[in-house]
């Protein structure tokens, strides 16, 4: 996937400056692929090429990381990529932070999530990682309470106490925004809530603490761990440049974790 570039000038005795290098990067739509150009521009300075293709679910980006049709994915938490390691036996690692998207929960029919009423239907993420990182925020708003043994993998089945009877509804993380005239509410990753236009500050009535265990990070091929390549993309995404963007950009609802 990689290519390099050997300057013309090399050939008449010149000076150059490093080898050029092209990696391809799969991120998500929103706040991946926009913070993703900013370290385009960082990378480029450094000889480092980077293609973006972006993905509009959570699954293809491993899939295409493991058959080589990528050189590096930067789209999801850790919790999330261990499950896809355990589940489909991607020989994938992660190599650095990258950023936190506190999940929000979501209404258009209530605007403080203690007002939700009896029998509320509630959406939540139908994969396992992300579902179970819904019912935690759910619980930490005080909604149910779950077995403390389910962690982070916990399922609707791990509900142990839900004094409202809300009824959980699992649906596909990119059609919860679309799902919001449907339901109560709904709990909503970051990326998806800003495509649609939601604003996680001043439109969720919950909110994950920016200190929970998502934080997205930079994976590749095991094989290629310790590249050079490798080394040089990091140093481009840890740049201050790139915390002062996400800082300006997102102002708190996207958090550098670096």
């Amino acid at each position: 996937m990689k290519t390099l570039l050997l300057a013309g000038s090399l050939a008449l005795g010149l000076t150059v400056p490093a080898l050029a290098e092209t990696i391809t990067v799969g991120v998500t739509p929103g706040e991946q692929g926009e913070i993703m150009e900013k370290v385009q521009e960082i990378a480029a300075k450094d000889g480092l090429d980077i293609k973006v293709l972006e993905f509009s679910d959570y699954v293809v980006p491993n899939q295409a990381l493991a058959d080589g049709e990528l050189d590096a994915n930067a789209f999801q938490h850790q919790p999330y990529l261990d499950a896809q390691i355990a589940d489909r036996g991607f020989d994938i690692v992660a190599v650095a932070p990258t950023i936190n998207t506190p999940m929000g929960v979501y209404s258009n029919k209530v605007e403080k999530i203690d007002d939700l009423p009896e029998g509320a239907k509630v959406a939540i993420p139908n994969d396992p990682t992300n579902g179970g990182r819904a019912l935690l925020l759910l619980q930490d708003a005080g909604l149910i309470t779950l077995d403390p043994d389910a962690g982070l993998k916990a399922t609707p089945l791990d509900v142990t106490d839900n004094p409202k009877n809300i009824d959980i509804i699992e649906l596909d993380a990119a059609q919860l925004p679309r799902s919001l005239p449907d339901v109560d509410a709904a709990a909503i990753n970051t990326n998806y809530a800003l495509e649609a236009g939601l604003d996680p500050r001043a439109d969720a009535i919950a909110k994950e603490s920016a200190k929970s265990p998502y934080v997205n990070v930079i994976a590749v091929r095991s094989e290629d761990k310790d590249a050079e390549w490798v080394k040089r993309f990091v140093k481009a995404y840890h740049d201050e440049a790139i915390r002062d963007f996400i800082n300006e950009r997102f102002n708190g609802a996207v958090i550098a974790s670096w």
